[in-house]
């Protein structure tokens, strides 16, 4: 069966003056998903934007949004999310008290929902949760800013979590997405991709390469991203 490889670029690296037509330039060029960090000067060292940039951005695309909560507590700032239109909700274990909890709240609010681990934090927390969860996220860097260098442990990471969910797909039939952030470019991609990963978080490598004078700028790094997956 061909592998179904996705780009998610991460609007945080976005001008964010031009936000709605970045967005849509950059699903135009080929992306698949519009990944949104959300941080809270709490559970990481950085402040980004919330439920009303969500919102804001809903009716700009019919691309999935992947809202990626690095904030603590979670559960006060899930039904906001939803309700501004996110598709996917994910979280960090860490941030939670009641980890099943939290991800049974995202499903019920008709959302997928996920968790995210940081580059230290063990995969023990998917054990118990699987039904509940449709995407694993690895963070390939430590959580907080954009431009960081991938960390390379992160890939013997993805196998141990690629070994995980093929195991419980092959007993339920039931798909779970495996999404990696942090230093994703084109020229670790692939490698990245033989790892495990079917997700690819990009920020910088995307919004951060591009030439504004061109309008169709987007197209070739996200061309080069392709070529670089159909190596894998």
């Amino acid at each position: 069966m061909e592998k179904t490889f996705r780009i998610a670029p991460s609007i945080l690296s976005a001008n964010f003056a031009e936000l709605g037509q970045e967005i849509t330039d950059v699903i135009t060029s080929g992306a698949d998903i519009v990944h949104f960090d959300v941080m809270d000067n709490h559970y990481v060292p950085n402040l980004t934007i919330g439920p009303l940039v969500c919102e804001a951005i809903r009716p700009v695309t019919d691309a999935i949004i992947d809202v990626h909560l690095m904030i603590e507590p979670v559960d006060r700032i899930i039904p906001d999310f939803a309700k501004a239109g996110a598709n996917i909700i994910t979280f960090h274990p860490e941030a939670s008290n009641h980890i099943d909890r939290s991800l049974s709240m995202v499903r019920d609010l008709g959302c997928k929902s996920g968790l995210v681990f940081n580059p230290a934090t063990s995969l023990d927390y998917l054990d118990h949760v699987m039904d509940k969860i449709d995407m694993v996220l690895l963070m390939s860097v430590n959580p907080g800013f954009g431009g960081q260098k991938f960390i390379p442990e992160t890939l013997n990471k993805l196998r141990l979590a690629r070994k995980k969910i093929d195991q419980y797909m092959e007993k339920t039939g039931r798909e779970i997405w495996l999404e990696v952030d942090g230093g994703v470019n084109a020229d670790n991609i692939t490698e990245i991709a033989q790892a495990g990963a079917d997700t690819f978080v990009a920020g910088s490598a995307v919004f951060g390469a591009a030439n504004d004078n061109d309008p169709n700028k987007y197209d070739s790094i996200i061309g080069s991203l392709r070529a670089s997956l159909a190596k894998a």
